[in-house]
């Protein structure tokens, strides 16, 4: 299960994915056309001249030749669109609707048409060589907020705001504690914005103070005195992309992550079965009805006691959802304990009875359980119901039929100081012992409301075990037959236990 990554902030529409688009019908006017057109004619020009008359071989250019080539490596591939599949995990999911919502090339922001805002921080803006007629890489103007200090750009750091243009000079209020520190107003800035990309401005030649502003996380550091229009417009860019892209993997990474550790804990929490010793021949088929878990409300359980006897359980605790999950496996945790320590029959259900009504969070809640206890010579078994349906059993000589459940108690946590009789059973030399879930057997046939219930089920298994069918391969044949009849996935987990007892030939001396 997929586990979202918290939102201190609004996302800034680049990264969200929802940019403000461009009317889609009718277009701009001739006159907007026209205006559109002299207004990047002479915006390109100023451009070129202040291009023109800067140094070829300037630390900006070399700056953000890099910052294009990681913003080219950084931009969203194939391989970046990859969710997270767990079984599916979910678990978390992270959804990949941003990487892909504003596709963003090498030289501008996008096919959405999205006004880039840039917030400048800044304590004498008119000094600062910043040029205002800044264009994206469609020539649309990228609109231009200034701040002063940073309580100004505090209120002024609205969702719509793309990229902050910082002055690294700017003094960090109220941290005089920290006046050794370079950096103190970007890591203020950081912390302000952590979802909007950032430029650090930095006095010419200063490349160590801006290669370490990038080390702590600001997108790229342009000199102040060597800035000019193109520069910066592309920089902006850049930085955007560059900061979305991060944050796009950033999320599908830490998604991935979560996904793996439920899973890991999920996988943890299903039993292994302790028969050690025991003849008996075990098989088991789960499938949880949450979508992307491993986990659902249903468990089972099978160990064998020092003095031979081989003890089976399964279980449906009501409800879905990982509540009922986590109740099912203190159940079966409860369970594999008390049988350990020698409770058998009405002793052990009554104790379970007693952990369920401490552990639910809801009086409603109960759970329905079927425990069987093979004596160590397996041809007979012990039997108790609480409110479960009787498990099936198969022998070479008969048909296969459902066990007694006549005295059938109720569901745990439903009758306070309830009884289970515990009934004997006549199990034969040779048999298959089949526990399952009413997942099983409440699965629809075809498009009515009938369902498969407990003699189709019947019928289904003397099918399968006349095809030659046993152990997994019976049991997967019989849940995929369900879920065909079903016409898709069960909505209800589903959990079948399978024992079998073969008996082992007697070499002839």
């Amino acid at each position: 299960m997929p586990v979202p990554v918290p939102r201190q902030r609004a996302i800034p529409a680049v990264e969200s994915g929802q940019a403000q688009a461009a009317p889609a019908v009718g277009g701009p006017s001739k006159e907007e056309a026209v205006r559109n057109e002299a207004t990047t004619t002479t915006a390109e020009n100023r451009n070129n001249a202040a291009h023109d008359h800067s140094a070829p071989d300037s630390a900006p250019h070399t700056t953000h030749r890099t910052a294009h080539q990681t913003a080219l490596n950084a931009t969203p591939a194939d391989g970046v669109h990859q969710g997270v599949s767990t079984t599916s995990v979910s678990t978390s999911s992270v959804s990949t609707s941003s990487v892909s919502a504003t596709s963003v090339s090498a030289t501008g922001v996008g096919t959405a048409h999205t006004t880039l805002t840039l917030l400048l921080i800044e304590d004498d803006p008119t000094a600062a060589p910043i040029v205002h007629d800044l264009l994206d890489a469609d020539g649309r103007p990228i609109r231009v907020r200034t701040a002063r200090n940073l309580t100004e750009a505090e209120r002024l750091l609205t969702h719509d705001v793309h990229c902050i243009l910082l002055d690294l000079a700017l003094p960090a209020p109220g941290r005089a504690g920290e006046s050794d520190d370079e950096l103190a107003v970007l890591r203020h800035v950081l912390r302000l914005a952590p979802r909007h990309a950032v430029l650090a401005l930095t006095a010419s030649g200063d490349a160590a103070r801006g290669t370490e502003a990038v080390r702590v996380g600001a997108q790229d550091y342009l000199y102040k005195d060597e800035l000019d229009g193109r520069l910066l417009s592309r920089a902006i860019r850049y930085a955007v992309e560059r900061k979305r892209s991060d944050t796009a993997e950033r999320r599908l990474a830490e998604g991935k992550l979560r996904a793996q550790e439920n899973a890991r804990l999920e996988r943890g929490l299903l039993p292994t079965p302790l028969l050690e010793g025991s003849p008996l021949r075990f098989a088991a088929r789960y499938r949880p009805g949450r979508s992307r878990a491993l986990l659902g409300g249903d468990f089972y359980d099978t160990v064998r006691t020092p003095d031979g006897t081989v003890h089976a359980m399964i279980g449906d605790v009501c409800g879905h959802g990982p509540d009922a999950a986590a109740l099912g496996v203190e159940l079966r945790i409860a369970w594999r304990a008390l049988t350990l320590a020698g409770l058998c029959g009405d002793e052990l259900l009554n104790t379970l009875q007693q952990v369920l009504e401490h552990e639910r969070d809801d009086d409603e809640i109960f759970a329905t359980l079927c425990t069987v206890d093979i004596a160590p010579d397996g041809r007979r078994a012990g039997l108790c119901l609480a409110g479960h349906p009787a498990p099936l059993i198969a022998r070479p000589d008969r048909p296969a039929r459902l066990l007694p459940y006549d005295n059938n108690g109720p569901a745990l946590g439903l009758l306070p100081g309830a009884r289970w009789p515990r009934m004997q059973v006549e199990l034969g030399a040779e048999w298959s012992l089949m526990l399952y879930t009413d997942g099983l057997i409440e699965g629809r046939i075809g498009e009515g409301r009938e369902r498969l219930g407990q003699d189709g089920m019947v019928e289904m298994i003397r099918r399968q075990l006349s095809e030659g069918l046993s152990g997994e391969a019976l049991l997967r044949a019989a849940v995929n037959e369900v879920r065909q009849l079903n016409g898709g996935e069960l909505t209800d987990d589903v959990a079948v236990v399978l024992l079998d007892r073969v008996p082992v030939p007697i070499p002839v001396s």
